[in-house]
């Protein structure tokens, strides 16, 4: 056996980069980028979003917020800094797990970074008690 048998093969260590390249374009840790998901129009009960926060549609990708008594929302749920899905709304906030990004309940704006731009804004349309998202 040489002396160098214990050496990792080249092949060996660029199939590692490359898997650790991989990993670092991703962005964001396991089960947080954001999966791909129904974006098309949907209906809500409005009694379920809560004043003064919202609810995260996971599956449809978008977040339904609730500023004021009546106030309705709709924003994409994909954040965009690096495209995860925001899971929490808290104090008025729409929170991104994976690098912290804030954004505000009310119309979507950024309210801490590293995210730049607003989440794009869907349409409610209240009609009696639902709401449809489109």
């Amino acid at each position: 056996m040489s002396p160098h048998a214990s050496d990792p093969t080249r092949r060996a260590v660029l199939g590692g980069a490359a898997g650790l390249t991989v990993a670092a374009i991703a962005g964001c840790g396991p089960g947080q980028a954001a999966e791909q998901t129904d974006e098309g129009p949907f209906t809500v009960a409005a009694a379920d979003i809560p004043v003064g926060g919202g609810k995260v549609f996971k599956d449809r990708a978008t977040v339904v917020t609730q500023p004021n008594p009546g106030e309705f929302h709709a924003f994409s749920a994909k954040c965009t800094h690096r495209g995860c899905l925001v899971r929490d709304i808290a104090k008025g906030k729409i929170l991104c797990p994976c690098h912290g990004s804030a954004f505000a309940v009310a119309d979507g704006s950024v309210v801490l970074g590293p995210a730049e731009q607003p989440l794009a804004a869907r349409t409610v349309t209240v009609a009696g008690a639902e709401l449809r998202i489109s």
